[in-house]
């Protein structure tokens, strides 16, 4: 379950990354569906099945996964149960040639599995883009903004802020600071200039600083953004206390790109943070190996947890 966009690329991305998921498990049916811009919808796929695992193509538990996901399956469901669809064609009882009653189809069963993040192989997934781009893994001299969507949704926020001071400790780099496309402060041009000023400001999210509360007011995002639910508004949310840093100018600032697709919020941040001097911007995660590893453990768990609650107890 993707969320869409009008950017044929975007579309491509999420159907070459399907593939890899067929590849690595043949016999498994893997639909795509997109929540608004592309075909097929939700509703349409499950349209068509009895039993389905939906897994959101989302790097981030927010609006979609918390809203927009489990209204589409509620509807589909009572839908399933107020009108059962009957078999296009009446059976016929072989030999006989009689037309048998139309069968009435079981109430969908579906569960909805979790978002891919956050999870330890997606920022292996961010090295492999920056890697590619040339960027040295771990160098103490480079700077990494860490771009996602953005979100009002201060959980969604939280989580990326967790996942820049993790990663900082554990590669070593310069810093490693969030920035957001939407919604929510820095964005990363903000992030790129306030890393190379020559004493970086004390509200970068990477120093550790306490709430922010300027307020920020940018135009809507088109309606193909991940952030089309959200608040126009950027919303400024405290960061960890503890975030390793160096006050040091870091010789480099390079752009990790948390999205998953390319599109309007990957062209944006290449050109903004390219024009506020970052030195390289990696290319979206896309068909990665490693979102393929993760998708089908997503898979899995939702499987599992599909069987637990559907499995009839045994009597006394």
């Amino acid at each position: 379950m993707a969320h869409g966009s009008r950017d044929p690329r975007a579309t491509a991305t999420v159907e070459a990354l399907l593939e890899r998921v067929r590849l690595a498990r043949p016999g498994l049916a893997v639909h795509a569906a997109y929540l608004d811009h592309a075909r097929p919808s939700l509703p349409e796929v499950l349209a068509s099945l009895d039993e389905a695992v939906v897994l959101p193509l989302l790097l981030t538990d927010a609006y979609h996964t918390r809203v927009d996901i489990p209204a589409f399956l509620r509807e589909e469901a009572a839908r399933r149960d107020t009108h059962p669809e009957r078999s296009a064609r009446p059976s016929r009882s072989p030999g006989l040639g009689a037309a048998m009653p139309a069968r009435t189809r079981p109430p969908l069963v579906v569960h909805q599995g979790a978002a891919l993040g956050p999870h330890p192989l997606l920022i292996t997934a961010l090295e492999r883009r920056l890697a590619e781009a040339g960027v040295e893994i771990g160098d103490p001299e480079t700077a990494v903004v860490l771009v996602s969507a953005g979100s009002s949704d201060h959980r969604a926020i939280a989580v990326i802020d967790e996942m820049a001071h993790d990663w900082a400790l554990a590669r070593g780099w310069h810093s490693v600071t969030p920035a957001y496309a939407s919604a929510a402060s820095p964005t990363p041009e903000e992030a790129v200039r306030r890393l190379l000023a020559a004493h970086p400001s004390p509200l970068s999210p990477a120093l550790g600083a306490g709430p922010r509360t300027s307020a920020r007011h940018d135009p809507p995002a088109p309606h193909d953004s991940p952030a089309r639910h959200d608040s126009p508004a950027r919303h400024d949310f405290p960061a960890r206390s503890d975030s390793p840093a160096r006050h040091a100018r870091p010789a480099r600032v390079v752009v990790a790109t948390y999205l998953l697709a390319p599109g309007y919020f990957a062209d944006k941040v290449r050109r903004t943070a390219l024009a506020a001097g970052a030195h390289t911007v990696a290319a979206p995660l896309g068909p990665a190996p490693e979102l393929v590893t993760v998708l089908l453990e997503r898979h899995a768990q939702a499987v599992s947890l599909l069987r637990t609650a559907t499995q009839v107890p045994t009597p006394g």
